[in-house]
């Protein structure tokens, strides 16, 4: 069931709007899973398939992605930080562990040391505290805003997935392309713009939750170097990797599900 908050007023009075769906008993233990830049909620179906019967599974669709609305003004991380204790004060819950991958592990790397006391453990998924350089994050905005999403679907793929995983799932790879395809050009860029600012390797050390380190074999995105940096900064952290590019749920959803499932019940 489809479920929307809406937490305020954009420019020209447009809302801000999360989409957000919610799976298992709502007295088991709270997920909140978080998705990356030009996905949706849905890129986190096989890990609730997995896991609902032991959690209460919150995901949401980041602001301006799949049925999520920006507001139409600028936005940063913090931003998307405050929509997660947002969300969670919607729905009466006082504390959750989070997972969150590439944008979406920044999302968490801020709520953990913003917010230390709403979250039980941390998942950062293929993500870094600084994730590519403030220039190229602008360009890719200033693209997308003047030609569309087509400048970035068209290369999309390769920077979500091995060859390999391209060539044996091409129908699934090729439905999450048109997805980014037809999503919201001026959304999307707000959303580079956001990444343009975000920087938390000041605050990295802040995180005193139990984390969980995720990081992709062959991601050319987010490293296992950038991996290992925040495993070095975060001094509860452990670092595990899985054989998959950048949307590693994706292309190695059981090893990254067991992973989850093995952190976060122990």
């Amino acid at each position: 069931m489809h479920h929307y908050l809406d937490l305020s007023q954009g420019v020209a009075g447009e809302a801000t709007r999360l989409h957000y769906r919610a799976d298992g008993t709502r007295t088991r233990p709270c997920l909140v899973l978080s998705n990356s830049l030009g996905t949706d909620l849905h890129m986190w179906d096989a890990q609730v398939a997995e896991l609902a019967s032991a959690f209460y599974i919150v995901r949401y669709d980041t602001r301006g992605h799949g049925r999520s609305t920006s507001g139409g003004a600028p936005f940063f991380i913090a931003d998307l930080g405050r929509d997660v204790i947002a969300l969670l004060d919607h729905l009466e819950i006082a504390q959750a562990a989070f997972c969150g991958i590439s944008m979406g592990g920044l999302t968490g790397q801020w709520l953990g040391s913003g917010h230390p006391q709403r979250f039980t453990q941390l998942v950062l998924a293929n993500t870094a505290a600084r994730i590519g350089s403030s220039e190229a994050w602008l360009a890719r905005a200033q693209q997308v805003r003047e030609a569309g999403m087509d400048v970035v679907a068209d290369g999309a793929a390769g920077r979500w997935f091995s060859p390999e995983f391209m060539r044996r799932e091409d129908a699934a790879v090729a439905r999450m392309v048109h997805s980014l395809r037809t999503q919201d050009a001026y959304a999307y860029a707000a959303c580079c713009e956001a990444l343009a600012q975000a920087d938390l390797r000041t605050t990295a050390a802040q995180i005193t939750a139990p984390t969980l380190i995720i990081a992709g074999e062959t991601d050319p995105v987010t490293t296992i170097v950038d991996g290992r940096w925040l495993q070095q900064q975060i001094g509860t952290a452990r670092l595990a990797t899985v054989p998959a590019s950048h949307l590693s749920n994706i292309e190695a959803p059981q090893a990254f599900t067991a992973l989850l499932r093995e952190f976060l019940l122990d």
